[in-house]
């Protein structure tokens, strides 16, 4: 039967999948869970996704997973909005299963983090907290008497045209392909914030900030190499949550010790060319996958009740230059994390609202998303708008 499914993709113009896999997801009731996937178990009607084990400690609201695979490590980010939270580490078992590491306290709402600095690039960690308009940096080991490093703190000269933009609103610490930078895209603020690394001591440094157009509120990034192991010609492609688009920048080094510097180039709509989401949509998450480029839409149903879309466009590998190929089905709702396999045959989509890990064909040839192979809902279902439900998906590969 593993030979007729494979055969059955292959017929379909979809690369061969894996039988087996693992993934990782969080839940903003406080569990991390270890999912299990085996396309065998289709064919006999059978789940093809399954909860196999359940981890805690990560405080009330787990945000945001950073997965390390090399070193079979995972961090979370309780985006608790209650004053405290925790930054925990996990090992990860050759199953899947979660074991808690390490534990650091935080002031809590941390929307996301990861590692940086030091002999091997992953000394500190650096976060971004949504409403306290922060980031704040750890020297690692977490545990509970780690102090924080460093602290920023972000303040408006005047409010955005957006009612959310009454204040700076951090939403992702990104670190760049070089590990000399990181960038904090500024929901509140329009901004691409940019700081550089000291590298032995792990404080940053402020750089001058990548403007955004007014009302964007750029939630999220992702690199684009159009020269092979090269940054001459790197492009940053940027989630705009409330603008519901993408835009692409120019990233210049500089050639000694300054800052880098980016230009703004380009901006698409997350919705195909004459049509437009709704007063509730919100883009989530991007993507980048070989030479395509995709964006989560929230609340748009495109599909029907409670299936909203991802767009996808193509990228021009010489310039970066991004332009719109389709809308696919996300089979969820309020899909605010996403991600592609290795081998690029699948897409695993995490619906926050419907709280389900849906998972997707993807042909590595055309980019497209094609049919659903399974779903599961892990945990109770959201509600729409609200911070419950789904909160990260990730392979484990």
């Amino acid at each position: 039967m593993p030979g007729a499914i494979q055969a059955l993709f292959a017929s379909l113009g979809f690369a061969p999948i894996a039988l087996g896999a693992t993934l990782l997801a969080s839940h903003y009731t406080g569990g991390l869970y270890t999912l299990s996937f085996n396309s065998n178990t289709t064919s006999t009607g059978a789940s093809a996704l399954s909860i196999t084990s359940q981890a805690t400690g990560c405080g009330e609201l787990p945000g945001w997973l950073e997965l390390y695979p090399q070193d079979k490590t995972l961090y979370c980010f309780d985006e608790s909005w209650y004053g405290s939270g925790y930054i925990a580490s996990y090992s990860v078992g050759s199953d899947g299963k979660l074991t808690l590491t390490g534990q650091t306290p935080t002031t809590g709402n941390d929307v996301h983090g990861l590692l940086y600095g030091g002999p091997d690039g992953k000394s500190f960690v650096a976060t971004a907290q949504y409403s306290p308009s922060t980031i704040t940096t750890y020297k690692l080991p977490l545990t509970s008497s780690t102090k924080v490093l460093q602290l920023e703190k972000f303040t408006l000269a005047e409010k955005g045209p957006n009612p959310r933009q009454d204040v700076p609103h951090p939403h992702e610490t990104l670190l760049d392909p070089t590990g000399k930078f990181i960038l904090v895209p500024d929901l509140g603020a329009d901004l691409i914030r940019i700081f550089s690394i000291d590298s032995n001591s792990g404080k940053l440094t402020s750089c001058s900030a990548g403007q955004a157009d007014p009302g964007d509120g750029p939630r999220h990034g992702k690199f684009f190499f159009t020269k092979p192991n090269s940054t001459d010609g790197l492009v940053l492609y940027t989630l705009n949550e409330l603008g519901n688009s993408v835009s692409a920048w120019n990233v210049k080094y500089p050639t000694d010790s300054g800052c880098l510097a980016l230009t703004k180039t380009q901006t698409l709509s997350t919705y195909a060319p004459g049509t437009k989401g709704g007063p509730t949509t919100k883009a989530a998450e991007l993507r980048v996958f070989g030479n395509f480029l995709y964006a989560s839409n929230r609340a748009d149903q495109t599909f029907g009740t409670q299936k909203d879309s991802i767009a996808t466009y193509t990228i021009e590998p010489s310039t970066g230059r991004i332009t719109w190929m389709e809308a696919a089905n996300a089979y969820a709702y309020y899909p605010r994390t996403f991600q592609i396999n290795k081998a690029g045959t699948l897409v695993a989509i995490g619906g926050q609202t419907s709280s389900n890990v849906a998972i997707v064909e993807r042909d590595p040839m055309t980019g497209k998303f094609g049919k659903l192979v399974t779903s599961l809902v892990v945990a109770t279902p959201g509600r729409a708008g609200e911070e419950d439900g789904l909160s990260a998906v990730v392979w484990v590969e």
